[in-house]
């Protein structure tokens, strides 16, 4: 065993109980999701940032010595990378997201530059026999997934928002209508169900009203594949309908034909029927054209609403609504009519807010 003091911990480590003095053994297992300790090797002017399990983004720099989870990563606009079949300390690796992702990288989207380069120290040891000097590998929460067919979400609303594609306005337009709901006195509970390991976007929605978030990552993935991501939806679902909200807002991470499990999801029949209403986020009027086609050819699904920068201004929204025939609006300037448009569509009920005296 090795020990260290670590100078960040990525917030893929959130569910453990590490802390900053860590011991570290040279035998490394090349699991999904197995905590390792890397010494960053170069700097950056882009890109540069590691989300903490606090959520803090907090700056990288050449030296820093920092805890993160082996995964892959398959994104169309970020790093691209796979888990390695074996490590040893010294070994190099690449931090592949804000979030702690580490692999060997594959492909490189030039917007960010190349990737941190981290030589390996070892795997971060856990010690979970009490009185006894034992060392386990770290891994990233592993709660198992269980069959959860069939479905059990008490009649919960659920509202989906599925993207053409990374940086479609997912996040924000899911956050604009929690944001809607709550000032109409609805409980509301949000989860995202794909993408890789990043806390940013259930913390936005936390900001936005949620009463409970939920992610993926909570059951000990890294990084959501067609394999895993529909059992981990229902988990999700599962689990926030049980805390009896009026609503559940969820995004879907990556666009429709992604890596990421999206596909897998909306094809799952009790998913699909369990929808009250799926939303897209899209780029442009084009994308937006191609995306409510997927949704009606190949899942069979209807959207409530059209919103992301192809809403951006009444020439988009006017486009959308003319030539697909679905309801459009902007979740950054009319975040409200679009919570409203929607409420509307799936027939939730606003309740009344009780103010104090």
């Amino acid at each position: 065993m090795r020990p260290f003091i670590v100078d960040k911990i990525a917030s893929v480590a959130i569910g453990t109980e590490i802390g900053r003095e860590i011991r570290t053994s040279a035998e490394i297992p090349c699991e999904e999701g197995v905590l390792v300790a890397v010494e960053v090797l170069n700097n950056k002017s882009r890109y540069n940032t590691l989300e903490l399990t606090s959520g803090r983004m907090a700056q990288v720099k050449r030296g820093d010595i920092i805890v993160g989870a082996l995964g892959h990563r398959k994104a169309l606009f970020g790093y691209s990378g796979h888990l390695p079949e074996k490590l040893s300390p010294g070994d190099l690796v690449q931090l592949l997201n804000l979030g702690g992702v580490l692999g060997v990288c594959d492909s490189v989207n030039p917007n960010q530059g190349k990737p941190f380069d981290c030589r390996v120290l070892g795997v971060v040891l856990d010690f979970p026999y009490l009185g006894e000097r034992i060392g386990v590998p770290a891994r990233v929460n592993n709660v198992p997934i269980k069959d959860l067919s069939p479905l059990n979400l008490a009649d919960t609303p659920i509202v989906a928002f599925a993207g053409t594609c990374m940086d479609s306005g997912k996040t924000a337009a899911a956050c604009a209508v929690i944001s809607r709901f709550s000032q109409r006195g609805l409980t509301v509970d949000a989860f995202k169900s794909t993408g890789v390991a990043l806390q940013r976007d259930i913390l936005a929605m936390e900001d936005a009203g949620a009463r409970n978030t939920r992610i993926f990552t909570d059951h000990g993935v890294v990084c959501t594949t067609s394999d895993n991501a529909p059992e981990l939806t229902r988990k999700l679902m599962v689990g926030l309908a049980s805390e009896k909200p009026d609503v559940i807002v969820f995004e879907l991470g990556d666009g429709m034909l992604g890596a990421y499990g999206v596909e897998a999801i909306l094809l799952d029949p009790e998913i699909n029927k369990a929808l009250s209403g799926v939303v897209l986020c899209a780029n442009d009027p084009v994308g937006a054209w191609g995306g409510v086609k997927l949704l009606r050819e190949e899942f069979n699904i209807e959207p409530i609403a059209v919103t992301g920068p192809a809403t951006d201004n009444l020439v988009g929204i006017e486009i959308i609504e003319r030539r697909i025939k679905v309801r459009a609006a902007n979740a950054l300037t009319h975040g409200a009519d679009l919570g409203d448009l929607i409420q509307d569509q799936i027939g939730l009920a606003t309740k009344q807010v009780e103010v104090s005296p």
